[in-house]
């Protein structure tokens, strides 16, 4: 071949290269273009959130013989750790009780910047003994029915707080994972659907379900039309993932949603990693959890997604009391003790012991 056709041939091929390169980029932008939201679907122009929840070692919500809430001073102490240098301004909470009015009462007294989105805990109203793994027996009729009366009040109490402090208050949750077919508090989405509008007609913040990625994607239709926004859970690491894909595997999870539900604006209200954890070994550390979270966060920044972080601190009282490192129990970004995790150290040099 001449020298000539050469420098043709090798032209020819970059040409092809280049053009090779164009195409698969206009195709990943206009996946990353259906994904991408409007900065107006952030909630209160928030990207980074946190879910909140303040119990301590020691500390419980009612687990059928009554709570040991945080007190006052404890929870004034964890939200201005939140809210130092407004790093986080936007929590979750999961109910409308006792502990989550102490919470309202120390953010309005104390002027805090921190909004909320508020939770409604639903207790179960069907036996899901047939789907979820940890319950061996039917939940009995009468406590079923009495889960009934109990969804009500804590329906009226979400709606009482809601109005009082719509200052804070700036979003509200009507139930949490109840939906998604491995859960132990199930609810039908026909009975969550009439208290969604319920609380539609007697507040004035946006209103939404907080369930599992999937549900969404498979079953979500319905109730999608019913709410402001859907609100999402996406967890690599419990579906076996470790962090090279955590990532992309989180993405792949939205997209399904966006997939099936393309009119829908998204919040995702858990996304966490765990950092220690009998269930995933090595998946599990500090260091993985730092690389998630810097990851998925600034993903959310790029592609408008308000995204609660789980979750603040540890919680020991959570999962199987007999198993002292299991995942529930370690997915705060602070240990309990308040001593901020490889990931918030920089931003927390005076916390750390």
């Amino acid at each position: 071949m001449s020298l000539l056709n050469r420098k043709k041939t090798i032209i020819i091929f970059i040409m092809i290269l280049i053009t090779s390169i164009s195409v698969n980029s206009t195709v990943m932008n206009n996946e990353g273009d259906r994904l991408k939201q409007s900065k107006d679907d952030l909630l209160i122009g928030v990207t980074r959130a946190i879910c909140y929840s303040g119990f301590r070692e020691g500390q419980h919500p009612d687990r059928g013989d009554g709570a040991v809430n945080p007190s006052y001073e404890e929870t004034l102490e964890d939200l201005q750790i939140l809210s130092k240098n407004s790093n986080f301004n936007l929590i979750r909470v999961y109910d409308s009780g006792e502990n989550t009015q102490t919470i309202l009462r120390v953010i309005k007294e104390n002027n805090l910047n921190i909004k909320m989105m508020l939770g409604i805990w639903l207790k179960a109203e069907i036996s899901n003994h047939e789907g979820c793994p940890w319950l061996t027996e039917p939940i009995p009729q009468e406590i079923l029915d009495q889960n009934i009366i109990d969804n009500m009040k804590e329906i009226e109490s979400g709606i009482r707080l809601a109005n009082e402090y719509n200052d804070i208050i700036v979003a509200v949750a009507v139930g949490n994972e109840a939906l998604v077919e491995w859960n132990d508090h199930m609810v039908t989405v026909e009975k969550i659907i009439e208290y969604v509008r319920k609380v539609k007609d007697e507040v004035e913040q946006e209103v939404t379900v907080a369930d599992n990625f999937k549900w969404w994607a498979l079953d979500g239709k319905e109730l999608s039309a019913e709410v402001d926004f859907i609100s999402i859970h996406v967890y690599p690491v419990w579906e076996g993932q470790d962090i090279e894909t955590g990532l992309s595997y989180s993405i792949d999870n939205i997209q399904e949603v966006k997939d099936s539900l393309p009119e829908a604006r998204i919040v995702i209200t858990e996304a966490g990693w765990a950092t220690t954890a009998s269930e995933f070994g090595e998946r599990a550390s500090e260091e993985k959890q730092e690389r998630y979270y810097n990851e998925i966060m600034n993903w959310a920044d790029e592609m408008n997604y308000t995204l609660f972080f789980f979750e603040a601190f540890d919680e020991p009282w959570k999962g199987d009391p007999s198993n002292p490192i299991g995942a529930e129990k370690y997915w705060g970004l602070f240990k309990v003790d308040r001593t901020p995790k490889k990931v918030m150290q920089k931003l927390y040099p005076e916390l750390m012991k």
